[in-house]
């Protein structure tokens, strides 16, 4: 047991977790639920996609293969990708499938203890001769089979967009309780096969509630399978910018965000004057960003027409992780009638259907799809056994969920978590932690205090309510993630500067193929 790890979760943040650990030297035990990996693109509908182009969607040292030529894979496509990654750094002799987490407990040093601690896990190493962790684990699922395994460090990747569905709250007498139609979660909905989906909502009249991924992919799919006939209503509170592809203008969006130069634009985390300064200058820049972007979604889609402008700029989208392609021929589809948009503040149920604010009569409908998202910070609180880390790792309703590096909270030890907080390119993010987090686990660095990193994470906090609003709690770096990398690749005591010229330095996107000029290869060896 001195050196295994374990892993809870084979998605891609599990796989990178379980193959950097596995090249430290430690021996990683990967606990899966489900019968194979991939994680949730496993359970998608039919239609979806990539949102990210494959070559900005990869990982680092294991290339798309030559047959896929699409740009915008599909899930089939993804999750057999997923499964080459596996078999070629012989990944799955680690992973045990059909295998339920349904607790944590450490077993080490007291709650009072670990609270008067100065550094991470007492001395700041990311072991301790008397902590460890009981894995409660539910084998073959259907007999419900349990097992404790013992690990000396534990890495939750269950990401935060599954099985705890988040369900809007009604009045009494108000909720579906009342409605003489079906309703489900899209979580529901995207786990039926293609099949059972499509006679689902066929001839029937459905109405989706939300606006985001799921949403807009769920209703399109409504509209190929019934047509003008039974048109499917989206039910949405407030619009967000989404774009057809990348490239506003025929400008590559990498060019205008995910370059040094974009990032200079914006008032950073631990930011010194100079830096501080040199972003107030450019806001002028950053405000005409969004409104070049801006110009072309409203010229590209009929937005005013069907008040689908949002209040909220293009910029705050981005940085909220709110922003998204949208749907194949969406658009089309809500011109020709098969997709209704609908606003409301609020709505309920009644027999027929929903009462939507504003309107006197109901909203007919036999089906309503909640594609309302997930509560991620309560499906991460309920695996921990303990109340003391179900409240660390929760933190409050009005702030973040405190983690130094998005990765690890300073009162909970020998733990790390990946894939929680957002980024509008997941597996190139989730590959930089794994990296950090196998170097802090081999000793290649050590962390801060446990003060120091409680006050570094109130500044990522304060960031993201400056930038991303209401939407705060998902942690979205998309707008900093080549500053957020510069820091991991500092502690990782490799150079942030991996292009060649101040020119490519300055202007030229930053990518998952970056990584690979960070000769971590050379640290490994060492």
């Amino acid at each position: 047991m001195e050196r295994e790890v374990g892993i809870i979760g084979a998605g891609t943040s599990g796989l990178l977790a379980c193959k950097y650990v596995l090249e430290m030297g430690f021996n990683p035990v990967v606990f899966e639920a489900r019968p194979g990996v991939g994680g949730l693109w496993n359970h998608t509908i039919k239609t979806t996609k990539l949102q990210n182009p494959k070559q900005a969607y990869q990982f680092s040292d294991f290339p798309w293969p030559s047959s896929v030529k699409e740009d915008f894979p599909d899930h089939n496509q993804v999750v057999e990708y997923m499964e080459s990654y596996a078999r070629h750094f012989d990944l799955l002799q680690y992973i045990k499938f059909n295998s339920r987490v349904i607790g944590i407990e450490y077993e080490g040093a007291s709650d009072e203890d670990i609270a008067s601690w100065d550094l991470w896990v007492g001395t700041g190493d990311p072991f301790s001769p008397q902590g460890k962790w009981n894995i409660r684990v539910e084998e073959n699922i259907c007999r419900k089979s349990t097992e404790v395994y013992q690990v000396v460090f534990v890495i939750l990747c269950i990401g935060r967009f599954s099985d705890v569905p988040n369900i809007p709250e009604f009045a009494l007498n108000q909720g579906p309780e009342v409605f003489d139609g079906k309703v489900i979660h899209s979580m529901h909905y995207s786990s039926m096969d293609d099949v059972n989906a499509a006679r689902f909502i066929e001839g029937k009249r459905v109405t989706v509630v939300g606006i985001q991924k799921s949403a807009l992919d769920i209703a399109n799919e409504c509209a190929m399978v019934n047509g003008v006939e039974n048109p499917c209503t989206i039910l949405y509170r407030n619009a967000h910018w989404k774009i057809p592809h990348y490239f506003p203008w025929g400008v590559p969006l990498a060019l205008l965000y995910f370059n040094r130069f974009a990032e200079l634009m914006i008032h950073k985390p631990g930011e010194g004057f100079m830096l501080n300064l040199l972003a107030t200058l450019l806001s002028p820049l950053r405000w005409l960003q969004s409104k070049f972007v801006e110009s072309y979604l409203r010229w590209k889609h009929p937005l005013k027409k069907h008040n689908m402008i949002p209040n909220q700029s293009f910029n705050k989208d981005v940085s909220a992780c709110t922003t998204g392609v949208t749907p194949d021929n969406f658009f089309d589809r809500v011109e020709e009638g098969s997709i209704i948009l609908k606003k409301s503040a609020t709505f309920s149920f009644c027999k027929i259907g929903l009462m939507i604010d504003g309107d006197i009569a109901p909203l007919e409908t036999d089906v309503v799809i909640l594609a309302t998202g997930y509560k991620g910070d309560e499906k991460l609180k309920n695996i921990f056994i303990s109340s003391t880390f179900q409240k660390y790792i929760f933190g409050a309703s009005n702030t973040t969920v405190p983690l130094y590096r998005e990765c690890i909270h300073p009162r909970i030890p020998q733990l790390a978590v990946i894939g929680y907080s957002e980024s509008l390119n997941s597996l190139y993010t989730f590959e930089m932690r794994c990296k950090w987090l196998a170097h802090l686990l081999k000793g290649t660095f050590k962390l801060p205090r446990i003060k120091e990193m409680e006050v570094d994470v109130l500044r990522w906090e304060k960031y993201m309510k400056d930038n991303s609003g209401e939407y705060f709690r998902r942690s979205c770096n998309s707008l900093l993630h080549i500053w957020y990398n510069d820091q991991l690749c500092k502690d990782m005591k490799c150079n942030p500067r991996r292009k060649k010229g101040f020119f490519k330095e300055l202007f030229e996107p930053y990518g998952v193929m970056d990584q690979w000029t960070m000769r971590i290869s050379n640290l490994i060896e060492t």
